[in-house]
């Protein structure tokens, strides 16, 4: 058998299934390095990876967030009406732009490192200085030469509906991530006496090796498999499209992109600039300000990922079948993924997410260690993953049905909202004798929630979808996911958290684990959701299985 048969096209759901898989295994492994990562930075050492982390995702959304979901749309239109050579002409302007994108990028994080250092700490006096920010700023800021022209490799696979390089090339990187991160700080530190400083750069020096490794996975991936990518759906006359065209219409599909992504990532960025100083407001010492930014955007941010792993795999689906669909005017079909993505993205996070809050305590303890702040953050934090994933799906789907101008309004409203209760929530929770960080979460989720209603709304309103199977879906969902918390809370009186054990508090968690996935299937298969979910691809799996 040839190599070049082993890459095989996707349709939505197994694309999403696939896509999904690869990314969640690939942001496991990135949960499951803070462990011993942890260990041997702190807080401390956390709070500056987080510091720098927030920068990189701000200058990244810039670069490279719109380009690579652009090739993947334009090359899916294209693909669909067989113009062969405007489709590989779209493959290598998107390269030139994205690393001329990367480059200018790269520059302004590099130069203005010192500036925006200060505007992170400004006059708070807490354990990372001015001079430390700069340094892992500059460091992590060299992934921007790289992520773009790797988003593009990957929008073209996707655009051609091969889901499993790009999802293999996502696994790579962070297997690489993880191994320089834990490897290069445990050298840092240990071997070569290193400053936590230091250690932290060499941690996110990672981000680019992880990025080149999965850049030449791909490159020769492609090399092994070109005539996938030259095999033509129809033959026709392809009209002159000029380079010129081509760029208008590059901007055209990704500026909103971009700026979408851009206004998502302003979150962190508000929050980085103000948890720190609105805790030393509230009588928080410095140190334990920065404690609680670093275990909210470092640490408990970790266990959200898995939540928006689901959410990116369906988004990385939604792009091309949608514009498949859109091409040949299929309405009905949209009608249907559209309730069909929502559903399966929450048929998933639901449940995980009442999992993760109700068990903070015991997977804090497993991952971290005993802290003061650690379980009653994640216990909270992670509904924000839960809302922010239910966005990122109806930010791809409006994206790619081109109502920009209702996601901005959305966005900016939300985004409005963060900015404006911020602050004022950390003091009126303060006041209420409740954990004041939990203003920061909560302002998180009403911006979010704002965004999500204004979405639902215009999409019912304007393309006439009918979300009643889909609220009949969710209430099973929410229903499966109450019966599962109610059964685990039950098992606690058996089997309590309070152990010093590591290796059983991981015991207590996979039994707690296992009690709820086998509650939350039962139930929702016995409702018959999952079926309805999932409907024909179900039943062809469930028949493939019992086989």
């Amino acid at each position: 058998m040839k190599k070049d048969v082993v890459m095989k096209k996707n349709s939505f759901v197994h694309g999403a299934f696939i896509t999904t898989f690869g990314i969640i295994l690939a942001k496991l492994l990135g949960a499951f390095y803070v462990i011993p990562f942890h260990a041997m930075i702190g807080d401390v050492g956390g709070a500056l990876f987080g510091y720098a982390y927030t920068i990189y995702n701000f200058f990244i959304s810039l670069a490279s967030a719109g380009i690579p979901l652009a090739i993947s749309k334009l090359v899916s239109e294209y693909q669909a009406l067989g113009y062969n050579n405007v489709k590989t002409r779209v493959f290598r302007l998107g390269k030139k732009l994205s690393l001329l994108m990367g480059v200018i990028c790269f520059i302004i994080s590099f130069f203005l490192a010192p500036l925006l250092a200060y505007l992170i700490l400004g006059g708070v006096d807490g354990a990372n200085s001015i001079d430390d920010v700069t340094f892992v700023i500059r460091v992590v800021s060299t992934a921007l030469l790289v992520i773009p022209i790797l988003g593009i490799y990957r929008g073209y696979f996707e655009g051609h509906r091969f889901m499993s390089p790009p999802s293999i090339s996502q696994v790579l990187e962070q297997i690489v991530r993880v191994l320089v991160i834990l490897l290069g700080t445990f050298f840092a530190l240990h071997v070569f006496n290193y400053d936590l400083t230091t250690a932290v750069g060499v941690a996110l020096f990672a981000a680019t090796v992880g990025a080149i490794s999965s850049y030449f996975y791909l490159l020769i991936k492609m090399q092994k498999n070109k005539s996938k990518f030259r095999a033509r759906i129809r033959s026709v006359n392809e009209p002159f499209i000029s380079n010129k065209m081509i760029y208008k219409k590059i901007f055209y599909y990704a500026l909103p992109f971009i700026m979408i992504d851009f206004l998502k990532s302003f979150y962190s960025f508000v929050d980085m600039l103000t948890v720190v100083k609105g805790l030393v407001r509230v009588s928080y010492q410095a140190v334990d300000a920065e404690i609680v930014y670093s275990t909210m955007s470092t640490w408990a941010s970790k266990f959200n990922m898995i939540l928006l792993a689901i959410s990116s795999g369906i988004c990385v689906s939604i792009i091309p079948n949608f514009t498949d669909s859109m091409v040949k005017k299929k309405d009905k079909d949209i009608e249907k993924k559209i309730i069909q993505a929502i559903s399966i993205l929450l048929f998933f996070t639901v449940p995980i997410t009442f999992g993760i809050s109700f068990l903070a305590k015991p997977i804090w303890t497993l991952f971290y260690g005993k802290s003061l702040y650690g379980p009653s953050v994640l216990s909270y934090y992670i509904f924000v993953g839960l809302f922010l994933s239910l966005l990122t799906v109806l930010i791809t789907i409006l994206q790619t049905l081109k109502d920009y101008k209702v996601l901005f309004y959305s966005l900016v409203l939300g985004i409005f909202i963060k900015i404006i209760f911020n602050t004022s929530f950390i003091l009126v929770f303060d006041k209420i004798n409740l954990p004041a960080y939990y203003g920061v979460i909560s302002a998180s989720i009403v911006g979010y929630l704002v965004s999500i209603i204004i979405d639902l709304i215009y999409l019912k309103k304007k393309y006439s979808i009918h979300f009643e199977a889909f609220i009949h879906s969710f209430i099973d969902i929410f229903c499966g996911s109450l019966l599962m918390i109610f059964v685990l809370f039950l098992l606690r009186y058996l089997i309590q958290f309070n152990t010093s054990s590591l290796i059983l508090l991981l015991l207590i968690i996979l039994l707690y684990g296992i009690v709820g996935v086998i509650v939350y299937f039962v139930y929702t298969y016995k409702s018959h959701t999952i079926q309805d979910i999932f409907g024909n691809d179900f039943k062809k799996y469930f028949k493939k299985n019992k086989k």
